[in-house]
């Protein structure tokens, strides 16, 4: 496999990089008392106005790739209105990436939508998929004859139906315990929910005209899973009519599922829950996206900790990057498309031990591609340093740091590293 066909860089998210992304549920969020967002994302890394420094600084560490997101609420802050100023902006980053030899690998929804959609039912509501239908069509005429090579449909069109499960193995801790406080690794503290439920209800209901708005990190139901995939579906349509040189897909966020005797049954529900749900709506597609930060191991009454003493990362994540060659093998067993690693990366403030997750992650990833399986990406999450969603802006995922007050860069270590792979390591696949 020589080098143009293999791709190594970075990903972020709109909302997470560009700040300012007012017409979004997610900042809407940012506002309220109970949002569940106890930071607001304000300037973020004020991307959208510094994107060709950051590019810059990627492509100078030796980089070849850039996946980045296109702000629906930005290209539709109002229904059927279109902002050209927006999509230009966008088309703007896809020229620059191109002018400067990187791959822009674009996906179309990065978990905040227009507010608007929300209030007309959201990610619950079948109107979500003519919605998105209309989204993809407006980006499709104006990506026409700019030689994009990947599109990702949606970001994790699994993550609603994890935090359904998420909340059930809270709610069940929670009964085990007896009233005790329970939380989650995710945060989740079942006690203090049932204290605002009320409240918050009421601010919805304010806010979005819904006591349970249905945005796409919400807990997810069945019939939202179906819409979810035929979304995707009518996404992947629409695009390969307009775009037949454009290959399409989706990506998943996919834990390394493990079982120790006894945790075998559980553990093949949950991976059913996180991927092979969702396979027959991906089967034909021509990549699934994946992005993988940890394993979960499965005893026989369910998800164990990490072991005494394992290290963990800034998230409560077990450093474990060999998770990631184990989900490409088994996502390849069931899918047999291009696989491109959309995200992989770990929070810490100790940039040693990022060189060395990535070090481990892409010696799995090689270790795949000699046994002839069609891995075509490699994008480390993230570029920059972030607004990790709830987390705000404790998590550091960032191969650059930067100043919130003066928005200044710090190139970390571990960007040259990952550029000296894409040097070293793709001429030799």
């Amino acid at each position: 496999m020589d080098r143009e066909t293999f791709y190594i860089g970075a990903a972020t998210a709109g909302h997470q990089v560009e700040g300012n992304n007012t017409n979004s549920d997610i900042w809407a969020m940012e506002q309220m008392k109970y949002g569940g967002y106890p930071e607001k994302s304000l300037d973020a890394a004020d991307h959208y106005n510094r994107y060709k420094e950051d590019i810059t600084l990627l492509k100078s560490a030796g980089l070849n790739a850039y996946r980045f997101s296109f702000e629906w609420a930005r290209i539709e802050p109002k229904e059927g209105e279109f902002d050209e100023k927006e999509m230009q902006h966008y088309l703007d980053m896809v020229h620059f990436c191109k002018e400067n030899d990187i791959e822009p690998i674009i996906t179309l929804h990065h978990f905040a939508s227009p507010k608007w959609l929300i209030e007309k039912g959201g990610w619950e509501s079948e109107y979500v998929i003519e919605a998105f239908k209309r989204y993809t069509k407006y980006i499709a005429q104006n990506l026409s004859g700019e030689g994009i090579k990947y599109i990702c449909t949606l970001n994790e069109a699994n993550m609603g139906n994890l935090i359904s499960i998420y909340i059930r193995q809270a709610k069940e801790q929670y009964e085990k315990q007896e009233g005790e406080k329970a939380t989650l690794q995710i945060g989740l503290n079942l006690e203090e929910m049932k204290k605002e439920e009320e409240a918050k209800e009421k601010e919805n209901i304010e806010v979005f005209g819904t006591p349970f708005p249905a945005v796409f990190v919400s807990p997810r139901s069945p019939k939202g899973n179906k819409i979810i995939m035929e979304t995707h579906k009518a996404a992947v349509e629409i695009l390969h009519e307009m775009l037949p040189d454009t290959k399409v897909g989706l990506t998943l966020s996919l834990r390394d599922v493990q079982a120790i005797p006894g945790g075998e049954e559980k553990a093949a529900l949950d991976w059913h829950d996180e991927f092979e749900e969702f396979l027959p709506a991906i089967i034909d597609d021509d990549f699934v996206g994946v992005q993988n930060y940890t394993r979960a191991v499965f005893g026989e009454n369910g998800e164990l900790p990490p072991e005494d003493g394992a290290e963990l990362t800034q998230m409560g994540y077990e450093f474990y990057p060999e998770g990631l060659p184990n989900v490409i093998r088994r996502v390849h067993a069931s899918f047999k498309g291009e696989i491109l690693v959309t995200e992989n990366g770990i929070a810490t403030d100790d940039d040693t031990r990022r060189v060395e997750f990535i070090r481990r992650a892409f010696d799995g990833v090689k270790a795949c591609l000699e046994d002839g399986i069609p891995v075509k990406a490699y994008m480390y999450w993230s570029l920059l340093d972030n607004f990790e969603w709830q987390s705000g802006y404790t998590m550091r995922f960032g191969l650059i740091g930067f100043d919130r007050k003066t928005q200044e860069r710090t190139v970390k270590e571990s960007l040259a590293f990952l550029g000296n792979v894409n040097r070293i390591e793709t001429n030799t696949l």
